[in-house]
């Protein structure tokens, strides 16, 4: 997959293509469904498909301040969109003098002078250009002046998530904080992932026999709630059975929330300084205070062993 960073780098020479615009964060089912679809209709027709996407998210731009949680770091996104079959991804700088385009001035700029857009591929609630004055009506109306067709997709996809609340990156959120990982891996079609490198920390988990890997995650991870999971810890391309607390260690005092895994079974591990994801698998309880340093062992080593029983039955993603 080609991965372009503003219009300056889509090829000269490029030609026509099936595009889809979206901010993607996260890449849920009903993002899949949108992208899955402007794959087909790309190798339909003999043509790219591209997806389109912003950085850094256009609420912070427009309502500084009010940048949401964040599912996916772009490099994460990307490999997403790629495994999707996507033949290049377009990641557009989201400016202040970017957000006061017109919908034509949009149009004419990204889809038709940057990528030569013969049809786009959209969910129905898309909204574009300045104070999102755009909809599909108007992209549709847009076509007919620029030579280039529009399907919209219903990505209305539901499941048991939310109470059968249609798929969306706001519901996968709320799962999340919620801490109901289950729920928004539902939502995903993956569990949720929390990136970041490993720095020291009081090093209280070595100590105590379990040492854990600190986890600085990136600015605006959307990080679950406080509490103790399952799930697994990848390190350069390996998933590690881990049990994960994500907090601010009451029995301690602490003050500083934090996100640490253990990585089940394993000895000898040496992961300061490294990037590291943690996938978030299952809940298992939520954040305690123990009266002695002896309630708590006592106490993680439940954790471990369920965790650990619920890791063996599932599947680690890539």
């Amino acid at each position: 997959m080609q991965r372009w960073r503003g219009l300056e780098d889509v090829p000269g020479d490029w030609g026509r293509s099936v595009v889809t615009i979206g901010s993607y964060d996260g890449v849920h089912r009903g993002h899949q469904l949108i992208m899955g679809r402007t794959v087909e209709r790309a190798r339909e027709l003999g043509l790219s498909s591209v997806v389109v996407t912003f950085d850094p998210h256009p609420s912070e731009v427009v309502r500084p301040g009010s940048h949401p949680p964040l599912l996916a770091p772009h490099h994460r996104r990307a490999e997403l969109v790629e495994a999707l079959g996507v033949d290049a991804l377009l990641i557009l700088p989201f400016t202040s003098e970017f957000s006061r385009l017109s919908p034509s001035e949009f149009v004419r700029s990204v889809l038709v002078e940057g990528l030569h857009a013969k049809l786009v591929v959209e969910g129905p609630n898309f909204r574009f250009g300045h104070k999102a004055a755009g909809d599909v009506e108007v992209l549709s109306a847009l076509g007919l002046k620029y030579d280039y067709d529009l399907e919209v997709v219903d990505l209305f996809v539901r499941g048991e998530a939310g109470g059968g609340e249609p798929f969306s990156s706001s519901l996968v959120r709320r799962l999340v904080a919620e801490g109901d990982v289950e729920g928004a891996a539902e939502a995903l079609g993956r569990p949720h992932r929390v990136e970041g490198v490993v720095v020291r920390g009081a090093q209280r988990g070595r100590e105590l026999g379990y040492p854990t890997a600190n986890v600085e995650t990136l600015p605006h991870t959307a990080i679950p709630a406080d509490g103790v999971y399952a799930g697994w810890l990848h390190v350069e391309g390996e998933p590690m059975p881990a049990a994960i607390s994500v907090g601010t260690n009451p029995t301690f005092d602490g003050t500083a929330r934090t996100v640490e895994a253990y990585a089940i079974d394993r000895v000898g591990l040496d992961l300061y300084g490294l990037h590291v994801a943690v996938d978030f698998l299952a809940y298992l309880r939520g954040m305690e205070k123990f009266d002695t340093i002896d309630a708590l062992l006592e106490r993680m080593a439940d954790d471990v062993k369920r965790a650990r029983e619920l890791v063996e039955t599932a599947e680690p993603t890539a």
